[in-house]
């Protein structure tokens, strides 16, 4: 049997070293691996890259050449847990550069891949039994794009 858990296969339009290297720069305990080239018998020009492995946040990927035929769009994301708005600002400004933030911690990389930069403990807040502390809060949420986690807090609180 193979290994265990799940490989994600990110399909790129020719930039898939470039993206592979940007998540690598990004995420600790990441690295780069297996660098696969198209052959004579591929349906990619024989030499260029095909495929580049590699790990990002210890999550095993593949970027993918395999042309412009698909793209990225929101029906699938990335979540990031961050546990200050230090760690919130670090990897939302890494990775919206070049691309957008949408609505509520969402935003486009540069590549078009979906991220949620999400504080922890945002859903219990959102979720809580307290109907008045949940309505805050989503009211709160839905106003933002980039999470301000100290807002979000206060407006839980009540403040």
């Amino acid at each position: 049997m193979g290994a265990k858990g799940f490989t994600t296969c990110l399909w790129f339009d020719g930039q898939a070293e470039e993206a592979a290297n940007h998540y690598v720069s990004i995420f600790k305990d990441s690295r780069i691996g297996r660098i696969t080239r198209y052959n004579e018998a591929s349906p990619g020009t024989a030499g260029e890259i095909m495929a580049v492995e590699f790990e990002a946040n210890g999550q095993r990927f593949v970027a993918l050449n395999g042309g412009p035929q698909f793209t990225f769009n929101e029906a699938v994301s990335f979540q990031i847990l961050c546990a200050d708005q230090p760690e919130l600002d670090y990897y939302w400004n890494s990775l919206v550069e070049g691309g957008s933030g949408t609505a509520c911690g969402w935003l486009k990389d540069k590549y078009g891949v979906s991220w949620q930069v999400v504080p922890d403990g945002l859903v219990d807040m959102i979720g809580d039994a307290d109907p008045e502390k949940a309505k805050r809060t989503t009211e709160a949420m839905l106003s933002m794009v980039k999470f301000d986690i100290a807002a979000l807090r206060r407006a839980y609180a009540g403040e």
